[in-house]
């Protein structure tokens, strides 16, 4: 149910209090494109991805705990896959159980991932800065690892971390989707498995074919803890180089675009004329596009 949007900064202000019941309605708020007034913040975001299986949520449950007992508090945002039968979503319910007994350190939003186009919902941005602006120190984006979510991460996190696995299948699928090219720090995970030391190595040669390209190759295990501090140091201390800043930026110019564009009010009947064939594909696209630049000014 909307809020009145006299109810809203009201709302944010008892959420950055610490009240949790108002933090969740909140975020339902700003997915439903209800934006409270805020003061941006220093932000910090993770964008985690990779192909599924590989053991992302262990590794970010980990990852968890090792903030937490540093005396941060951590935030996550779980691109969800939707379950066709229950409505439920898995990634989120997953971490969750790792974590009962830390709420007041730890909080955990599914977004089910299937209901929007590219499988990033709209107002992520927002909801990362509400998060921020809450108080939250440490803000991880959690991706389902397939399809044009992996890519388009890169939008709304300000580093990103590759998990791959053991198997050459995983690397394959990165290396297909772009996201090795994007990625800011790299993790091959299942590390007490044989084959995932010349998994890192795969990937370490795919990143040699590029010049200039030193990044390092993690080998950890979510299992055992194996790593997982050395890996945080690095996402801790990592800074993109100009050439995945410069990709970066021109994923956060598309996914603005078609926000823009998927939510303009003459859309369906854009399509439906594209369909009918009474217009062409340049006369559907001239007039949204003149209408968003007269929006802008």
């Amino acid at each position: 149910m909307d809020l009145e949007l006299s109810d809203i900064p009201g709302l944010l202000e008892s959420a950055r209090s610490g009240d949790r019941r108002s933090l969740s309605r909140l975020m339902t708020s700003i997915e439903s494109g209800q934006i409270p007034p805020m003061v941006d913040s220093d932000r910090w975001t993770l964008g985690v991805t990779g192909p599924p299986g590989v053991g992302k949520s262990t590794l970010i449950g980990r990852m968890i705990s090792h903030w937490v007992s540093d005396g941060q508090t951590v935030a996550i945002l779980a691109l969800d896959p939707t379950s066709p039968i229950s409505g439920g979503s898995f990634l989120a319910d997953r971490i969750r159980m790792q974590h009962e007994g830390l709420e007041d350190s730890v909080f955990v939003r599914s977004i089910p991932s299937g209901n929007h186009p590219g499988g990033i919902p709209p107002h992520l941005d927002e909801m990362c800065r509400a998060l921020s602006y809450c108080g939250w120190s440490r803000i991880v984006i959690e991706t389902v690892g397939t399809g044009q979510s992996e890519v388009k991460i890169v939008a709304f996190a300000d580093r990103v971390l590759l998990v791959d696995g053991p198997d050459r299948g995983d690397i394959i699928q990165a290396e297909k989707a772009g996201i090795l090219e994007l990625a800011d720090v790299i993790a091959v995970n299942k590390a007490d498995l044989p084959s995932a030391e010349s998994a890192a190595q795969s990937i370490k040669l795919s990143l040699g074919l590029v010049d200039g390209d030193h990044r390092n190759v993690n080998l950890v295990s979510a299992l055992d803890g194996t790593g997982v501090e050395q890996l945080i140091s690095e996402i801790e201390l990592c800074e993109p180089d100009e050439a995945r800043k410069r990709l970066r930026m021109k994923e956060r110019i598309l996914s603005s675009w078609d926000s823009l564009l998927l939510n303009h009010p003459e859309i369906d009947s854009y399509i439906s004329r594209l369909c009918d064939g009474s217009i062409t594909l340049n006369e559907a696209i001239e007039p949204i596009a003149m209408t968003l630049m007269v929006e802008d000014e």
